[in-house]
């Protein structure tokens, strides 16, 4: 299939070449070399294009996946999770830009709308193996005002930006209607030092002054929403 495409390429840059030939040779009654060689170069360099390798792509460390959680189609009957739907997976930096670019970001979410992102084949799910002894650190910021420390908290997992990135599951964000969650999930929690120094370099990359906290996920599932801060920053 490639060489028949290369040989159409071919065969269609020649006819031009003849066809303009021929009418340099009308116009002017004799070759042009002067014009010969400008269209020879012209469609020569489009030829040399048409046959360049794309660029070269830029791999990420780790596959994210990006998963989805519709408040649409959330019930109180339905186990918890039962919802959440893995939306794409990429590798590399410019797959990250393609969906991020085509993607609602959090303030044109709707409310209720929970956007995850994750290493691949880490479900962001208390049930999940990596995730089950883990925990997170929340920042909170007024509705519609969390996008910008969204896409920073992104790059800053993706990039491997943080000391101890091995430790990071994944973020998401929280769509709520007074306010927007974004929270960061690490799969140790008994691992204070790398908890904490997470919990640091996160705030200096948001330039975020309020104090935030980090909650075990074991507390959080045996006390709901009355789960205390084990680390705070």
């Amino acid at each position: 299939m490639v060489e028949e495409s290369e040989k159409s390429a071919a065969a269609a840059i020649n006819d031009e070449l003849e066809n303009s030939s021929e009418m340099n040779k009308n116009h002017h009654g004799e070759d042009s070399e002067m014009e010969e060689g400008e269209i020879i170069a012209a469609d020569s360099d489009a030829a040399a294009k048409a046959m360049e390798p794309p660029p070269p792509r830029h791999p990420l460390e780790h596959s994210w996946t990006f998963w989805f959680d519709n408040p649409s189609a959330k019930s109180k009957q339905a186990a918890w999770g039962s919802s959440i739907r893995p939306i794409y997976t990429f590798s590399t930096v410019e797959d990250f830009w393609s969906v991020y670019n085509n993607i609602h970001h959090p303030s044109k979410l709707a409310v209720g709308a929970d956007f995850h992102c994750f290493k691949h084949k880490i479900e962001p799910k208390w049930e999940d193996p990596i995730c089950a002894n883990g925990g997170k650190w929340t920042v909170t910021y007024s509705r519609g005002k969390s996008d910008t420390c969204w896409l920073y908290t992104l790059l800053a997992m993706i990039g491997e930006q943080f000391d101890y990135g091995d430790e990071i599951c994944g973020a998401v964000v929280n769509v709520r209607a007074r306010q927007e969650k974004i929270a960061i999930w690490t799969k140790n929690a008994a691992n204070e030092a790398a908890q904490l120094s997470i919990g640091k370099q996160w705030k200096e990359l948001l330039d975020y002054n309020e104090t935030i906290g980090y909650i075990f996920h074991d507390d959080a599932k045996k006390l709901d929403r009355g789960a205390k801060n084990r680390y705070t920053v």
